[in-house]
C-alpha cells in the first residue's frame, strides 16, 4: 500500500499564502488592458529584467521538477544538456539574429512575422501547429503535477487538483493577458529558486557530497557508468547521443525553440524597447545556467536516496514525502505550483494569441471579414483561453499518462521544429526564399519526421527525436532553397524590412514596417 504524507499547518498556511498572492496579484494587473495590444503583448511596456524572468519561468514547469529529474535518474547527467547546451548558446542567437526582426515588425506571434515573409498559408499553418502542440503540453503540465507530484507525495485525487490549479491559473491569464503572466513569473521564480535549490541542498547533503554520490552511484552497477558523463559516445542505447545532442539539439532543436516558440519570445514581443527585448533573452539565458543544478542534480541523488524505482519521473516525489520537514515542505510545494502556474499561463496566452491571431483572424480574412475590433478581439482572447484551460483540464489524464514524459515532450516537438525552424532562419537569412518554398519545406519536411520517428528500424535507438529533428531540417532546407530557386522572388517591398540587413538600420525599412502593421 502506497504511504503518503500529510501536510502540517504551516505548509498549508505557506501554499494557501502563495496561492492567493499570485492570484490577487494576476487579478490586477486586470486595469492595465484596454486593447488587444495590452491583452497580447503587455503593452510594449515590459523591462528587460521581467522579461528574463518571465522567458526562464515560461520555459520550466513541473515538466523540469519531474521529467528532467527522472531522465537524470534513468540516464545521467547528460539530460542537463537540454538546459546548458540547449538554452544559453540558443538564447544568445536568439537574442541577437531573431528578436530584432520580431520585435521591430510589431506582430503579436512567430506564425504572423511567418505570414509577412512568405504568406497567409504559411501563417495559418505555422499557427495550427503551435497551437496544437501548446495544447498537449497544457494538458501534461496539469497531469503531472496532480498525478506524479500531488498523489505521489499526499495521495490525492488528480482530478480535483487539475480543476483547482486550472481556475486559479485561469482566472488571473484571462483577466490580465500578459501583463498578469509576465508579473506573476517574476515572483514565481523566486518562489521556484528558493524550493529548488532547498531541494537540492538537502538531497546533496544526504548523499554526503558530490564525491560522495559519484562514488556511490558508480558502485551501484555498471549500468551507471555513463551517468557522469555529459557527451554519451554515439553508441549509446538512451536518446542522447553526443552527435544527437550537438547538431540535433544544440543546432536545430535549442535554436528553433528560442528562437521560433511562442512561448518563450512572446515576452521580447512585449519589450518597451529593442534593447529590452535583446536583454531579456540574454538575461533569461544568465537565469537558466542555474537550473541544471536545481532539477537534475536531485535526480542522480535520487539514485542513492530512493534506488529501484518503476517509474523514474516519481524520483523527486518520493524526495519530497520522504526528505523534507514540515515549513519546507510547503515552500516544496509552493515552488511545484509556481512552476505548474507559470508554465501553464505561458501556454495559455500565447495559445490564445495565435489562436486569434493566426487561425481566427487568417480564416477571417479568407472569407473576406475585416479584422475584428479592439474589444471583440479581447473578448476572444479571454473567451478562447476559458476554452482552452477547461478542454485541456477535461484530456488532461489520456494526454500526460505517458510513461516518460521529457522523452514524449521532446519527441513531439521533433516532429515540427526542423522544418518551421528551415523556413524561419532561412526566411531571415536569405531574400530569395519565397512562399511556394515555404509550403514545400513544410508539406515535405512534416510528414519525413513522422515516417523517420515511426518507422521500425531506421535508428538504432529508441528514441531518435534529435536526430530527426536534425535530418528534417537538412530535408526542408534543402527543399525550400530548390524550390525557391525555381520560382519567382518575392517582390522587393514585401520582404523589405524581414531580411537581414534591412531591417536594423533603415529608416526607409522601418517606415514600410509601420504602415504594414498599421494596415
Amino acid at each position: 500500500m502506497e504511504q503518503y504524507i500529510g501536510l502540517s499547518n504551516i505548509d498549508l498556511f505557506i501554499i494557501f499564502i502563495y496561492m492567493v498572492g499570485s492570484l490577487i496579484l494576476g487579478s490586477y494587473c486586470t486595469r492595465y488592458v484596454d486593447s488587444v495590444e495590452d491583452f497580447f503583448t503587455a503593452g510594449k511596456a515590459l523591462p528587460f529584467w521581467a522579461i528574463g524572468f518571465s522567458v526562464v519561468t515560461s520555459d520550466i514547469g513541473a515538466t523540469d521538477f519531474v521529467a528532467v529529474s527522472g531522465a537524470a535518474y534513468k540516464y545521467g547527467v547528460a539530460a542537463a544538456n537540454f538546459d546548458w547546451l540547449g538554452s544559453m548558446p540558443a538564447m544568445v542567437v536568439a537574442a541577437f539574429v531573431f528578436v530584432p526582426y520580431f520585435w521591430r515588425s510589431g506582430v503579436f506571434t512567430i506564425p504572423e512575422f511567418l505570414g509577412r515573409r512568405y504568406n497567409s498559408a504559411v501563417q495559418f499553418i505555422n499557427g495550427l501547429i503551435w497551437a496544437w502542440l501548446l495544447f498537449i503540453g497544457l494538458s501534461m503540465m496539469l497531469w503531472i503535477t496532480a498525478d506524479k507530484l500531488i498523489f505521489t507525495i499526499l495521495g490525492w485525487p488528480q482530478y480535483p487538483v487539475v480543476f483547482l490549479t486550472a481556475a486559479i491559473t485561469g482566472i488571473y491569464t484571462i483577466s490580465g493577458g500578459l501583463t498578469a503572466v509576465v508579473f506573476t513569473d517574476v515572483v514565481q521564480l523566486i518562489v521556484m529558486y528558493v524550493g529548488g535549490f532547498s531541494l537540492l541542498a538537502l538531497t546533496v547533503w544526504e548523499v554526503g557530497g558530490w564525491s560522495a554520490l559519484e562514488s556511490k552511484v558508480l558502485a551501484m552497477g555498471p549500468e551507471y557508468a555513463n551517468h557522469f558523463t555529459l557527451l554519451l559516445p554515439n553508441d549509446t542505447s538512451t536518446p542522447f547521443p553526443w552527435s544527437g545532442i550537438v547538431f540535433g539539439l544544440g543546432i536545430v532543436m535549442a535554436i528553433a525553440y528560442m528562437s521560433g516558440n511562442q512561448v518563450v519570445v512572446q515576452r521580447t514581443l512585449g519589450a518597451r524597447t529593442e534593447w529590452d527585448a535583446k536583454g531579456g533573452m540574454l538575461f533569461a539565458g544568465l537565469l537558466k545556467s542555474m537550473i541544471p543544478l536545481m532539477v537534475a542534480l536531485p535526480g542522480l541523488c535520487a539514485i542513492v536516496l530512493v534506488p529501484g524505482l518503476d517509474n523514474p519521473d516519481r524520483a523527486v516525489p518520493e524526495m519530497i514525502r520522504l526528505l523534507m520537514p514540515p515549513g519546507l515542505r510547503g515552500l516544496m510545494f509552493s515552488a511545484l505550483f509556481a512552476a505548474l502556474m507559470s508554465h501553464i499561463s505561458a501556454q495559455l496566452n500565447s495559445t490564445a494569441t495565435i489562436t486569434i491571431t493566426d487561425i481566427v483572424g487568417q480564416y477571417r480574412k479568407w472569407k473576406g471579414h475585416g479584422p475584428m475590433d479592439e474589444r471583440r478581439a479581447v473578448f476572444w482572447g479571454r473567451a478562447t483561453t476559458f476554452i482552452f484551460i477547461v478542454t485541456s483540464a477535461i484530456l488532461a489524464k489520456p494526454i500526460g499518462d505517458q510513461d516518460s514524459i521529457y522523452v514524449f515532450s521532446q519527441m513531439l516537438l521533433s516532429l515540427f521544429q526542423g522544418p518551421i525552424f528551415s523556413i524561419l532562419l532561412l526566411g531571415i537569412m536569405w531574400p530569395r526564399a519565397n512562399s511556394k518554398g515555404a509550403l514545400a519545406a513544410l508539406g515535405v519536411g512534416v510528414p519525413f519526421c513522422f515516417i523517420l520517428n515511426f518507422t521500425p528500424g531506421v535508428f538504432t535507438i529508441s528514441d531518435p527525436f534529435l536526430y530527426v529533428a536534425m535530418y528534417s531540417f537538412l530535408l526542408s532546407f534543402v527543399v525550400c532553397v530548390v524550390v525557391s530557386l525555381l520560382t519567382k522572388p518575392e517582390p522587393e517591398d514585401k520582404i523589405r524590412g524581414l531580411t537581414w540587413g534591412s531591417v536594423l538600420h533603415s529608416d526607409e525599412a522601418q517606415a514600410a514596417l509601420n504602415e504594414r502593421v498599421g494596415s
